[in-house]
């Protein structure tokens, strides 16, 4: 989050930003970052059967950080909150919700980290609304 809107990142944002480092071409995507840090899902398969866990191997500090980071954006970010309650919602618990919503904002940091860019939450609300997303179409907003 900026402080241009008034919001600090405080001690897990800045755990995040060590994580993504100096080294812009270290993660050539957020798919990358959200399988190193462990917020994404593994998928394994075996004959008909599948099933999803998640990943064992990493960091596992950064992982919790994102989590909690994620966590305490919900009452803080229109769109966090409004994905956390559609999470909750759908059946999900609270865990579940907030990785998921982890999942999400590491696409969108990763994006601010690569081209220098601060976080802006109306931007981000506009993009959503050009892209039709069901989110935002869902919501009343003024």
């Amino acid at each position: 989050m900026s402080r241009r809107n008034g919001q600090s990142c405080g001690y897990r944002g800045l755990h995040i930003l060590v994580a993504f480092g100096e080294d812009r071409e270290r993660f050539q995507s957020a798919d990358e970052v959200q399988k190193y840090s462990g917020i994404a899902p593994v998928t394994e398969r075996s004959g008909k059967k599948h099933w999803v866990h998640w990943r064992l191997q990493c960091p596992t500090f950064l992982r919790q950080t994102f989590i909690e980071w994620a966590g305490q954006t919900i009452n803080k970010s229109f769109w966090a909150g409004a994905y956390y309650r559609q999470q909750r919602e759908k059946g999900s618990s609270y865990q579940v919700a907030v990785r998921a919503l982890a999942f999400k904002w590491i696409r969108i940091l990763y994006r601010c980290w690569k081209t220098r860019t601060p976080y802006d939450e109306t931007k981000y609300l506009n993009a959503l609304r050009k892209r039709g997303s069901p989110l935002i179409n869902n919501l009343s907003l003024t």
